[in-house]
C-alpha cells in the first residue's frame, strides 16, 4: 500500500518582501524603527502595527493526520508604523513598545496553547480556530492597554500595565521567542 504524504501550510497575511522586525527580548523599538508616514488628520502621535505570524504544517497520509509543525512569531511592521517627530519623545516610546510587547505576550499564549494540542481530525480546524482566537484576544488587549493608559497619557496606569505585561512574559518565559 502505498502512502500518500499531504502538507498543508498557512500563513498570515503578510505580504511577500514586507519587511517585519522579529521581536527578541534583546532589541527595543528606536524611532528608526518607525517607517511609515504619519497620518496628520489622525490624533494619535504614533501608531506601532505588531501582529502575529503564523505557519503551520501537516503531515498526513490519506487516512489521517500524522503530525503537525507551527512557527509563530510576534512581528512589527516598520513600513505601517508611524510617528510624528515633533510630538513624540522616549516615554511614548516606551508606550509603543509595550504594544510590541503584547503581541509577544500574545504568541507565548499561543505556543502554550499549540503545545496542548494533540493531532485529530479536526487540527486543521483546530489551528485555524486557535489563531483566530489568539488575535482576537490580541485585539481586546490592545484596545484595552490604550483605554486604559489613555494611549500613554494616565502615566499611573502606564506604569501598571508596563509591570502586569513584564510579568506575564515571565510567567510565559518558557514560550519566548529566541
Amino acid at each position: 500500500m502505498s502512502r500518500i504524504i499531504i502538507l498543508l501550510c498557512c500563513f498570515i497575511s503578510v505580504q511577500k518582501d514586507e519587511p517585519v522586525i522579529t521581536w527578541r527580548e534583546s532589541y527595543k523599538l528606536t524611532w528608526n524603527d518607525f517607517k511609515g508616514e504619519a497620518n496628520q488628520n489622525e490624533k494619535a502621535v504614533a501608531i506601532t502595527v505588531s501582529g502575529i505570524s503564523f505557519e503551520y504544517y501537516i503531515k498526513q497520509n490519506i487516512f489521517r493526520a500524522g503530525s503537525f509543525e507551527t512557527k509563530v512569531a510576534a512581528c512589527f511592521f516598520p513600513e505601517k508604523s508611524w510617528f510624528k517627530p515633533e510630538l513624540v519623545n522616549d516615554y511614548i516610546l516606551s508606550h509603543e513598545q509595550l504594544h510590541y510587547d503584547i503581541t509577544e505576550l500574545y504568541v507565548r499564549k499561543f505556543r502554550k496553547q499549540l503545545n496542548q494540542l494533540k493531532v485529530s481530525k479536526t487540527i486543521k480546524n483546530d489551528l485555524e480556530l486557535l489563531q483566530k482566537l489568539m488575535n482576537e484576544q490580541l485585539a481586546v488587549k490592545q484596545n484595552e492597554y490604550d483605554a486604559e493608559t489613555n494611549n500613554s497619557i494616565n502615566k499611573e496606569a502606564q506604569l501598571l500595565w508596563e509591570q502586569k505585561i513584564n510579568i506575564e512574559l515571565k510567567t510565559l518565559v518558557s514560550y519566548k521567542s529566541e
